[in-house]
């Protein structure tokens, strides 16, 4: 899978499971209990440049989003669905409650339980070090892992198809 898409350009909302999208995949509890992840400062960073050109973001997981709530707010990114059983069907509520539709919506992902939102998508898009299933079912494999710039490399992509990244790097460079 070469570069990015074809389509970028037209997408209006991107959606990203978490673990091992946003984070390497390492989920590390304490003593009590409490979990905790990382998060790469620079998929950050793309993904608020990508919230204030006008995309919608959404971060879609099958397990609670509390954290990744906590760390995404703050760059802009508004839909959070933690703890989902059907990533397919969360798809479809999302598009129809934001006013999107399938093709307007590219999902990234990085294993089987992501699948099914690649069938409710326009682009699917798998982390560089996805499970192979997913990278094969993928209209793109980004060459970053996930939690270590996939997430940026997306934005960017997403960004350069819409003709504003040239902008947005004069205007913070």
């Amino acid at each position: 899978m070469g570069g990015p898409p074809k389509g970028l350009e037209r997408v209006e909302l991107l959606a990203v499971d978490c673990d091992g999208v946003l984070t390497n995949g390492e989920i590390t509890y304490d003593q009590e209990g409490r979990r905790s992840l990382a998060f790469y400062a620079r998929d950050g960073l793309g993904l608020a440049l990508l919230c204030r050109t006008g995309v919608q973001v959404a971060v879609v997981s099958g397990r609670p989003t509390d954290i990744a709530e906590q760390r995404h707010k703050e760059l802009g990114v508004a839909h959070f669905v933690g703890r989902c059983k059907d990533k397919g069907a969360t798809m479809l509520d999302l598009c129809q409650r934001l006013g999107v539709t399938r093709e307007q919506c590219a999902f990234v992902g990085d294993d089987l339980a992501d699948l099914p939102a690649f069938r409710r998508v326009g682009i699917r898009i798998a982390v560089g070090d996805a499970a192979k299933e997913v990278r094969d079912a993928a209209d793109w494999v980004t060459r970053a892992p996930g939690g270590r710039g996939a997430v940026r490399e997306v934005c960017e992509a997403i960004l350069k198809a819409r003709g504003v990244w040239d902008q947005i790097v004069e205007r913070l460079g």
